[in-house]
């Protein structure tokens, strides 16, 4: 498995330190985010999966626990927007130039405002997918934020 990805190289250039944690990806698994908490003993409410969404006309990234769900009127109140929607998995992978359950906030190929589930920015540290099918990164909250700009919401 490749360890640098578009996501790796930009927190790289950001300055930020984290660690890397490979897993057997199971492409037949209910629940990518699940599967990946539960193959690195990893508590779901701080590994992060990361969505693609529309909120109003602008895609958005979610990051939120693994084992919660988005609520899309939240989403949209948190963006300013009068409704949100799933994106489909061939428009999120245009959107990023990532493949579904590889799919990291970190060096999407379009920047999109990203959104933080509150509870997950209140762990010390995070993990989130890097840019690769069985691929984590376990980084700082606060410094996922600051590089994503994120903004931290009621979203579920």
């Amino acid at each position: 498995m490749a360890k640098s990805t578009p996501a790796t190289k930009a927190l790289e250039q950001a300055g930020v330190a984290y660690t890397l944690h490979e897993y057997d990806y199971d492409p037949n698994a209910a629940r990518i985010g699940m599967q990946a908490a539960e193959a690195l003993g990893i508590e779901p409410a701080r590994l992060l999966k990361t969505l693609m969404a529309r909120a109003g006309d602008e895609v958005v990234c979610v990051l939120l626990p693994s084992d919660r769900e988005v609520n899309l009127k939240k989403l949209a109140a948190a963006a300013g927007a009068k409704s949100a929607a799933m994106l489909p998995p061939s428009a999120a992978e245009r959107a990023t130039g990532y493949h579904v359950g590889g799919i990291s906030p970190f060096g999407q190929r379009k920047r999109a405002r990203t959104f933080i589930e509150t509870s997950a920015a209140a762990f010390p540290m995070i993990v989130m997918n890097g840019g690769q099918r069985g691929l984590q990164v376990e980084l700082r909250s606060e410094d996922a934020v600051r590089v994503l700009g994120a903004t931290v919401a009621d979203i579920v």
